[in-house]
């Protein structure tokens, strides 16, 4: 899959929008923006995170092992995958 970070950007934004809490939109936060402290999600919806990268983009989580710190923001999931996809 070649996508640019845009790109995975927008899907990952269609994909926070699926799990979201209601009442913040997800284009309201900033790649920077921790998203269980925003609100967007609670600390479970990690879990959907990661199995969301998994099958979306093969990134093995047994063997890298999972950060709430790395999956914490926008900008930081985009950061995984792309250090996965080197």
């Amino acid at each position: 899959m070649n996508e640019t970070r845009d790109q995975r950007h927008q899907h990952l934004l269609q994909f926070l929008r699926s799990i979201q809490k209601a009442g913040l939109p997800v284009e309201t936060l900033k790649d920077t923006d921790r998203l269980v402290a925003s609100g967007l999600i609670d600390s479970l919806a990690i879990l959907q995170i990661v199995a969301y990268l998994e099958s979306t983009y093969g990134i093995d989580f047994s063997i890298r092992g999972v950060s709430p710190e790395d999956l914490g923001s926008i900008g930081g999931i985009l950061d995984v995958i792309e250090q996965e996809k080197k």
